[in-house]
């Protein structure tokens, strides 16, 4: 204990108390970081987030403080500032505390919106412990890095000027710690959580039975073994519906839906899967259905079941769909550990695909058409060039919760027509990019869809597809105006903070029950399908009975 006592006191030594700025600044961060964002936020997130938050507005305010003395601008009088550091110390906890008492009403008034229970408290105190917690391990941090800048400087200025050397010591400093953050922790860390997501890959589950239809990928006579599609693979291919559970939902004769999915273990590159994924969808004569879908899984290699679900009802079964592994690790960390593997993939597939459709006859060949889901959404995008396409383009797109860096949704939300809002934007006349979100589609103009369409169905509380990295020092166009209907009245843009608060919500995005942040219900995908493929025969009452019927599970 007193080995304890002792490295705190020394801790809390190196804290500068004396920098008023740095005292303000951080309990405005502090404050600003309990106010609600896209997603709500359970406790532990909220301290680590309020502790980086503290941390980032303190290091702002010394920078001030060393800043006004470079300039030399006259200091408080000394008889003066122990009074007003006494005071401003005193206002800063008490201001603190009001905000952590207000913090369970602004996270009620989010989950409010998103039809989720209320809690009785944010935990006010572990908050408070776990924020002072993780501000100190990061103060701790700057002092050790602070250390081995001035032990460098130091050793360094027996050969160089000390400008010199001050400077070689802080990019030395940069690069240790850089190497040993991602060449040891980060990378460790994701090699360890490749082998938990490979074994979880590799489960035969019970709900995932091997069907026996030779239509099936998968089935006897199929091109693919059944333990090499992966989990999720597995589970695209046997869940439903099949024609008898189309024909009972709509009243309708149905056709039984195709499904080709190829995992990540079925052969050594993209480009072999992608030859494999085109011959399965020879063999089952895919291309007879009115409508062939590339759809793209996301990072863990799923499909979303419930816009799959949605797809095959609305064309009653005549449709067929392929989908190709590339990774099984969740979207984030595929985007960190090889993101181009994904895009590799992606194009390879499209590639194959889309080049044996174009040689069939334009009177008998299906519809193409490409899906993605979050990190899917985005390698789909990628998956081909304008020139690649442009003599004889595919028919649309639909992809859902596509992540902010995606070119063309940056593109047209950007140069979206005026007055309208940056979370369901329109753009020109409508005929060829549309918007939509829970509530139904963006008013467009009065031009029908084209040849070519790209339908977007994105919610306004879905920060991977808000997400600004600017958002550190501008306000994002999305908290301008009118907010969307998912999003809090109470969420308020402070640089640094909010940047923080958006990263953190794109983390825990598929928190939210379905329907708000990255997660999308069959209803809205049902409407998303029924919209692009243009079918008349899918009234909004029409939709409203299957989603009735089908009733899918959250």
């Amino acid at each position: 204990m007193n080995v304890v006592l002792g490295v705190l006191r020394k801790t809390l030594a190196w804290l500068p108390f004396a920098s008023l700025p740095a005292l303000l600044l951080g309990t405005l961060f502090f404050m600003v970081s309990l106010t609600p964002s896209l997603v709500p936020r359970e406790t532990l997130v909220q301290a680590v987030l309020s502790g980086v938050s503290l941390a980032a507005g303190y290091a702002i305010g010394l920078m001030l403080s060393a800043l006004w003395h470079r300039l030399e601008f006259p200091p408080l009088p000394q008889r003066a500032r122990a009074g007003i550091r006494a005071v401003v110390t005193v206002l800063c906890v008490l201001a603190g505390a009001a905000a952590l008492w207000q913090a369970s009403e602004w996270q009620n008034g989010l989950r409010a919106l998103m039809e989720m229970p209320p809690v009785d408290t944010v935990r006010p105190f572990t908050i408070a412990a776990g924020a002072l917690g993780v501000f100190l391990l990061l103060v701790w941090f700057a002092r050790l890095s602070s250390l081995v800048v001035r032990k460098l400087s130091g050793a360094l200025s027996r050969v160089l000027p000390g400008p010199q050397a001050l400077l070689i010591s802080i990019i030395l400093t940069a690069l240790l710690f850089w190497n040993i953050g991602n060449g040891v922790l980060v990378r460790g860390a994701l090699t360890a959580v490749d082998r938990v997501y490979a074994g979880l890959d590799g489960v035969l589950e019970e709900a995932s039975p091997r069907p026996d239809d030779p239509r099936k990928t998968g089935a006897p006579g199929s091109l693919l073994d059944w333990e090499e599609l992966g989990r999720t693979g597995r589970a695209m291919i046997a869940a439903g519906p099949d024609r008898a559970q189309i024909e009972a939902a709509t009243g309708v004769p149905a056709l039984e839906p195709l499904r080709v999915y190829v995992g990540l273990n079925a052969a050594p590159d993209p480009a072999a899967r992608a030859a494999l994924a085109l011959a399965e969808l020879q063999r089952i004569d895919a291309f007879s259905r009115s409508t062939l879908v590339i759809a793209t899984p996301t990072g863990t290699g799923t499909v979303n079941s419930s816009g799959q679900q949605a797809l095959e009802y609305i064309t009653h079964g005549d449709v067929a769909t392929v989908s190709v592994q590339y990774s099984y690790v969740a979207s984030w960390l595929a985007l960190l550990s090889d993101p181009e593997y994904g895009v590799e993939t992606a194009r390879a597939v499209f590639a194959e695909v889309y080049g044996y459709w174009r040689t069939l006859p334009t009177d008998t060949r299906p519809a193409l058409y490409l899906n993605g889901l979050s990190l899917g959404a985005l390698n789909s995008e990628l998956s081909h060039d304008l020139h690649q396409v442009v003599g004889d383009p595919y028919n649309g797109a639909l992809w859902v919760g596509a992540p902010f860096n995606s070119p063309t949704w940056s593109e047209v939300t950007r140069n979206r027509n005026p007055g309208t809002p940056a979370w369901l934007p329109t753009y020109r006349d409508g005929s060829a990019v549309r918007f939509m979100n829970q509530t139904g589609l963006a008013p467009t103009g009065t031009a029908p869809w084209g040849s070519f369409r790209i339908l977007y169905l994105q919610h306004a509380s879905d920060a991977v597809t808000f997400f600004d990295p600017r958002a550190a020092w501008r306000r994002p166009d999305w908290m301008s105006g009118p907010r969307g209907p998912d999003v809090s009245a109470d969420l308020q843009w402070l640089p640094v903070v909010s940047f923080l608060q958006l990263a953190v919500d794109m983390m825990t995005a598929v928190k939210p029950p379905r329907g708000y942040g990255h997660r999308y219900s069959f209803a809205s995908y049902a409407r998303a399908w029924a919209m692009l493929l243009n079918r008349p025969d899918w009234s909004e009452q029409a939709i409203e009975d299957l989603v009735a019927f089908v009733n899918p599970p959250d």
